[in-house]
């Protein structure tokens, strides 16, 4: 089976509407699909629902798609990186759907592996539970969380074989096997494509019946979101 599509433009012309629920993978901007962003930019597709780990920075990942005013809500842990999405939210142009963090990817976990919610402890007596269904185990109170469920979900891996068995590097794994696992339809980015049997069985990180579509971006940017240096100290101080 070949999943490969010849680009991200072509990868969601198709699947990509209105109003729509779609889940981006990422953390910051490490493992960030940066080609489907732009193909989803691109689409003009607006009203869009996104859930996400974060919403990329200012003229970066979701924030172009922020700046083009194609996002209607966001569901999210943290979004502190993003001017414009402080404007929109302040200005009450911007839907926001909180999250902690973990419960986030629990959210996207369970909707893949079709658990439809589930109990935590995480935000309980907080605004994180209002409105929500609260229940009294072993003398604690949790909250229900429902699982996540995106029409379409946009990943990104490091390597893959055309059947769409994946492998991450590092720290770009990060929500990313959560996200592609809960998505209806999932596209995948990935920096390399090899033959089927290439990929040792016991590398494989996510197997590629979660894998709709593949395409490949062999150079991304890899922004830093934010970098860090130490200043070399003068020889003889």
């Amino acid at each position: 089976m070949n999943k490969l599509y010849p680009s991200a433009a072509a990868a969601l012309a198709d699947i990509v509407h209105d109003n729509q629920l779609l889940a981006v993978g990422g953390f910051g901007l490490c493992g960030i699909p940066e080609a489907l962003i732009d193909a989803l930019v691109a689409s003009g597709a607006k009203g869009l629902t996104v859930i996400s780990n974060n919403a990329g920075v200012d003229g970066f990942g979701l924030g172009k798609l922020l700046e083009t005013r194609q996002i209607k809500k966001m569901i999210s842990s943290y979004v502190g990186e993003n001017k414009e999405f402080e404007r929109q939210y302040l200005a009450g142009e911007l839907e926001l759907e909180f999250t902690p963090q973990g419960t986030l990817a629990e959210r996207l976990r369970a909707g893949g592996a079709g658990i439809p919610a589930f109990f935590t402890r995480t935000g309980v007596g907080t605004l994180v539970a209002e409105g929500k269904e609260t229940r009294e185990f072993d003398g604690h109170q949790y909250v229900m969380e429902r699982s996540l469920l995106p029409e379409v979900a946009l990943g990104k891996a490091w390597k893959a074989d055309r059947s769409g068995n994946l492998i991450f590097r590092r720290t770009a794994r990060n929500f990313n096997p959560a996200t592609i696992m809960a998505g209806k339809i999932s596209v995948v980015e990935v920096e390399e494509i090899v033959e089927n049997g290439r990929l040792d069985p016991d590398a494989i990180h996510l197997p590629g019946i979660y894998v709709t579509r593949l395409v490949v971006n062999a150079t991304p940017e890899k922004r830093i979101e934010k970098r860090t240096v130490t200043e070399t100290s003068k020889a003889g101080v």
